[in-house]
């Protein structure tokens, strides 16, 4: 056999989405989805068979859900627009930019995130307070700390240092020929950042991108303990008045992995069509 008969090994995104056959489902239908169907399906028997408890307990969290997902997405756009901007200050070639950003991701990285949504939400408004009081602002005296937006903030400062590790290793895999290229052609170098540069190292790191995304998701769960009423706070509210933790706890689990599995899905999707354009 030659080597240019041997058949290639398959990638992760191949078992989402196949290798081309004649098959048109093969082809076009991600399988997985099946998974995704299936927790659904599973989840939506037990609401509609055995409703007591498990109607009860989604009527009960629906509100959290949203909390869930609100402060799941701004969180994701928050941490893709600070993460570039620290991105680019590791790259940059000021000494002092580049020392400030490095500090920023290795304390933030090395600090668990429970820990930080703790002092964003207890820590920080008494700081705030503190200032107001030496500077005589009673705006800041008075500061009292919205749980939702401190647990958004604390989530976007944490995921920003991950995120600008993945835009800089996005950045600098692109080839320097085209930042070259780009300057040549009489582009500054910010010009040739955002039209040459961004557009080719996003593609390389959407498939990264996509699983913080992800990981996001899941660890928004940790809000819970800052007095944000999300899934998992109304999910321990259910418990605590209802004592029936294996079936509160069954189903707070079920809905993360529908919404988890359903995320996979799409970034598997972008991934899949973002290869073919290339």
């Amino acid at each position: 056999m030659t080597q240019q008969n041997k058949k290639q090994p398959a990638s992760l995104s191949d078992h989402f989405y196949p290798l081309p056959s004649n098959n048109w489902i093969t082809k076009n239908i991600d399988v997985w989805w099946g998974l995704f169907a299936a927790v659904a399906a599973l989840v939506l028997f037990m609401i509609i068979f055995i409703p007591d408890p498990y109607a009860q307990i989604v009527r009960f969290i629906q509100d959290g859900i949203g909390i869930t997902v609100i402060s799941t997405v701004l969180s994701f756009f928050l941490m893709l627009i600070l993460g570039l901007i620290v991105a680019l200050g590791r790259l940059s070639h000021s000494s002092v930019l580049r020392l400030i950003t490095t500090l920023f991701t290795e304390i933030v990285r090395g600090i668990p995130l429970l820990v930080q949504l703790i002092f964003w939400y207890f820590a920080f408004p008494s700081i705030i307070r503190q200032a107001g009081g030496w500077l005589h602002i009673s705006a800041f005296e008075n500061y009292l700390a919205n749980p939702l937006g401190m647990a958004i903030l604390g989530l976007t400062v944490c995921y920003s240092a991950y995120m600008s590790e993945i835009y800089r290793a996005g950045i600098q895999g692109v080839p320097k020929g085209q930042m070259e290229a780009a300057l040549s052609l009489g582009m500054t170098r910010f010009q040739a950042m955002r039209y040459v540069i961004l557009p080719q190292a996003i593609r390389l790191i959407l498939p990264p991108v996509g699983n913080e995304f992800i990981s996001l998701l899941k660890d928004s769960s940790l809000v819970s303990v800052v007095a944000v009423t999300d899934m998992t706070r109304r999910g321990r509210e259910f418990m605590s008045a209802h004592f029936i933790p294996v079936q509160t706890w069954f189903m707070i689990a079920l809905m993360y992995l529908i919404m988890t599995l359903f995320s996979a899905r799409v970034v598997a999707y972008i991934e899949h069509k973002t290869r073919n354009e290339r």
